[in-house]
């Protein structure tokens, strides 16, 4: 059995062009070096029924023996504001907003200007049964007071402390804002600390942590879960009415000469970057990315989107767990060969090779066509952004209808245990924080272990069954990537005759969409080779490349659900969720879209009579019409399987769409997306329900151009059965050939 784990890594940047530099940061606990060699992947999927393994060798200026070692990550965010005067009063009055979200989790600091390896300064958090606390402490002595009653979970209340170092005085308030319906945990508590305490010098101010050590970018610990929402500091103790409405008000004078900072996480809300309204100008600097674009303790339900009213919407929910950049240092760097040809590339390492537990583990990357120079007529989409949305998805390991789901006991891979012991990597768009919310960012910085050969069967391997029959049958192609898309829109498109996007491309922002769609009118071809694609509006950082988000709204398959009015992207201020619900169905783009998942196996089509209509016999030649169509594959035994789309006219699926074939007998075990449902009834799943199917759809567009669809994810692993030689792959290459024809397809008007 291979050691898929014992070294780590990442590149950075994920997407690179030929002549470029990608640096790749490794890690291991255990081993002091491996063996590299950068591969070009053309097939990452080892299943002994299939293909298996191949990977090809460029030869690389890096290949040889690398040094490694041990890179710990440390998770958690915060907002971390570097040491200055203004923050070094004796004195202090500190208040904020918060919305605890695992208040029994374990101690937590909410602010602080604390040094844990000096165990001096001051911090308000609460302590491990959920009871705010206030902690004082210098070489002359320490004081910590605790309230009355622990706060409830995700309840607003306003906290407050301060410490007067004239008479030693210390107060503690917690008030809840909504006392009714026994709710109220407000008190208010008082004590006696030393006179004079003296704080830590370096010491940064941190909010949703504390500082382990001094410096401007200490690491922190006791993180917090939950919201934080307006901060505010004085330099001199304050009543609770003065310092409560000093927190509530947008705007506190910058004149007021107490007043040492006052943040305002509203603003810059796609930066990692926060604002301080006062004259002091504390701004400060986010850690692992916490979740911004949140309902403030002032959110009244009045908006649902951050843009509508952003003053509504200066909360950040934070995460001990949160991960966002695991900041390891390089370990080696490649200048990609300006001759290289685009694709899927990977580092390889190895390490133990003559041992019965070898170590074999990839660090993925992608090399694309230079921008404006294609190589080929035809490119390949490379769905960084489903790569990303499911990276390290630990949905088997932590959802409890997942053998359900599956119809099977799960076997845990090596990666899974992985993932289930080191949860510090960051998980999936698909998974929940530790305190039950749902992870809406994911980004590339980091080790993703379902993205690279040997990886889960889902997505990246999926797609490289394309690669590998592509180069089988000799089509000459490009790879290109969607998030280069999003960026540069149809005219990354247009260079290309036909354009195939593979097996899930499920995750689309509006940029993406707009380009397909103007490609599309255009004249371009385009060939959709999976299921369940262009479902869910994403957006990409603005600035920050190969990191996506995602809110999970309340409509569509999803695991979690965001809380209410918080659909809004903090990338761009989109609202976020199914691209049906905006108006934008995928079967108005390639004629089918997502309607059920089926994973206790796959099924073949039949053909339906539009396959025999004249216009379209180049695409069924060599065919017989009369056989099923893909009862064959890797993918459960069928071409039709995993997720599957249909033709459905009413989501604007074109009318004169040709529907090819279907795969419409799918048992019990094909369900139904969420959003199909309008009432619930015994007829709903696959075996009952003329609306669970997957359907192949033709149709042609615009200019002279055409789409044609497969509707199922399980289409592309069966391409490479019989040795390549099959129906599918058939079809596949008839479609293939006549998109790269350059005579127009002609309108089905008539």
């Amino acid at each position: 059995m291979r050691d898929t784990t014992a070294v780590l890594g990442y590149a950075w940047p994920l997407v690179v062009s030929p002549g470029e530099t990608v640096t790749f940061h490794l890690s291991s606990p255990t081993l002091d070096a491996a063996q590299a060699r950068i591969v070009r992947v053309r097939c990452a999927d080892p299943d002994p029924d299939g293909p298996g393994l191949k990977l090809s060798e460029p030869g690389s200026a890096i290949d040889g023996r690398v040094a490694l070692r041990d890179q710990p990550i440390h998770p958690g965010s915060a907002a971390i504001i570097a040491d200055r005067p203004a923050l070094t009063a004796a004195s202090l009055a500190a208040g904020c907003f918060i919305y605890p979200t695992a208040p029994l989790a374990g101690a937590q600091t909410v602010m602080s200007r604390w040094r844990a390896d000096l165990g001096q300064g001051w911090r308000l958090g609460l302590d491990q049964a959920g009871h705010l606390v206030f902690e004082a402490a210098s070489a002359a002595g320490t004081a910590t007071i605790t309230s009355a009653r622990p706060v409830l979970e995700r309840e607003w209340v306003f906290v407050g402390a301060s410490y007067d170092a004239a008479s030693g005085v210390i107060t503690l308030i917690q008030r809840s804002l909504d006392s009714a319906g026994g709710r109220d945990s407000s008190s208010v508590t008082t004590g006696q600390a030393p006179v004079g305490l003296a704080w830590p010098t370096e010491t940064a101010l941190v909010f949703a942590a504390h500082a382990l050590e001094g410096g401007a970018d200490p690491l922190t610990g006791g993180h917090f879960d939950g919201k934080i929402d307006r901060p505010r500091l004085f330099r001199e103790p304050l009543s609770e009415e003065t310092l409560r409405r000093a927190c509530e008000t947008l705007a506190p004078s910058p004149a007021d000469p107490t007043l040492v900072g006052a943040w305002d996480f509203s603003q810059e809300m796609a930066s990692d970057r926060v604002r301080d309204l006062s004259t002091n100008r504390l701004d400060g600097q986010l850690r692992h990315m916490p979740m911004r674009a949140i309902a403030g303790a002032n959110w009244d339900g009045s908006v649902v989107q951050w843009t509508e009213r952003p003053e509504l919407y200066g909360a950040i929910h934070f995460h001990s767990d949160d991960m966002a950049d695991c900041g390891w240092q390089p370990d080696l760097t490649l200048d990609v060969p300006s001759d290289w040809r685009s694709g899927f590339y990977a580092l390889k390492l190895t390490a133990r090779e003559d041992s019965d537990d070898p170590v074999e583990s990839y660090v993925s990357f992608f090399v694309r066509a230079p921008l404006g120079q294609a190589k080929a007529k035809l490119a390949l989409v490379a769905t960084t952004a489903t790569f990303l949305a499911y990276a390290n998805s630990a949905l088997r390991l932590d959802q409890v209808h997942a053998e359900a789901m599956l119809e099977g006991v799960i076997a845990l891979s090596r990666d899974d245990v992985y993932i289930q012991e080191h949860r510090e990597l960051g998980l999936s768009t698909y998974d929940t924080h530790s305190d039950g919310s749902g992870w809406c960012y994911s980004t590339a910085k980091r080790p993703i272990l379902n993205m690279r050969p040997l990886g889960n069967t889902f997505n990246y391997v999926n797609d490289t069954h394309i690669i590998d029959w592509l180069e089988e049958l000799g089509f000459d192609h490009d790879v290109i990537t969607d998030c280069d898309i999003d960026r540069h829109g149809a005219q990354l498109l247009e260079a290309y005759d036909c354009v195939i996007t593979p097996s899930h491309p499920e995750y689309y922002s509006r940029n993406m969409i707009d380009a397909f769609d103007a490609y599309q009118r255009g004249g371009g071809r385009h060939i959709y080779l999976g299921g369940n694609g262009f479902y869910w509006r994403i957006a990409w950082h603005p600035t920050e490349p190969f990191q996506m988000e995602i809110r999970r709204g309340m409509s569509g398959l999803r695991t979690w659900e965001g809380e209410p009015g918080e659909n809004g992207l903090s990338f761009t201020g989109e609202p976020s969720g199914l691209w049906r619900t905006h108006g934008r169905p995928p079967q108005r783009l390639v004629g089918v879209g997502f309607d059920a998942q089926v994973f206790t196996r796959s099924y073949p089509y039949e053909w339906l009579e539009d396959a025999r209509d004249p216009r379209v016999a180049w695409l069924v030649e060599g065919v017989d019409l009369a056989k099923p169509l893909g009862d064959f594959g890797l993918r459960g035994g069928g071409a039709a399987g995993l997720e599957v789309d249909r033709v459905e006219p009413t989501l604007g699926s074109p009318p004169h769409l040709l529907r090819l074939a279907t795969a419409d007998r799918l048992d019990y075990g094909g369900v139904p997306t969420l959003e199909e449902l309008r009432t619930l009834h015994r007829g709903t799943m696959g075996d009952q329900n003329a609306l669970v199917r997957a359907d192949i759809a033709f149709f042609p567009t615009a200019a002279g151009g055409a789409v044609f669809a497969t509707g199922s994810i399980a289409w592309c692993c069966a391409l490479t059965c019989n040795g390549y030689d099959n129906s599918v792959s058939r079809v596949t290459g008839n479609v293939l050939r006549r998109f790269l024809d350059p005579a127009p397809f002609e309108g089905f008007d008539d």
